[in-house]
């Protein structure tokens, strides 16, 4: 049987990079980080900042590893929550004119044409 290299850290990042997109708001981070490249990029910007932890098991035995039991400690994940909140940043500015044309910024109701002569 084929055996896989499986990186241990990637699902805790994801997880944890998930839990902090829902305290910003929909507009424009939420938006920017559904698009999966940034999302993507955002994940390589933290693993390639972090020490990551590898397990070598048989092909299709990935879904039996145990990720809760790899909890990381608290000072970890409060450098792998710093590192995302430093990409986040990081990614939004760089990107900031291509995601100004693929997340058009949202209109407040009341500035609407329709609402002008109400």
């Amino acid at each position: 049987m084929t055996k896989t290299i499986f990186n241990l850290t990637l699902p805790t990042v994801a997880s944890i990079i998930e839990d902090i997109l829902e305290t910003y708001p929909d507009h424009p981070y939420q938006q920017a980080f559904s698009i999966p490249d940034l999302r993507q990029e955002l994940i390589a910007h933290v693993l390639s900042r972090v020490s990551n932890c590898y397990v070598v098991v048989e092909e299709g035995e990935q879904q039996s590893i145990n990720f809760q039991s790899l909890a990381c400690s608290l000072k970890d994940r409060s450098c792998i929550e710093d590192l995302i909140h430093q990409g986040i940043e990081k990614i939004m500015y760089q990107r900031e004119r291509e995601l100004s044309l693929q997340i058009p910024e949202t209109e407040d109701p009341g500035l609407a044409p329709s609402h002008w002569f109400g």
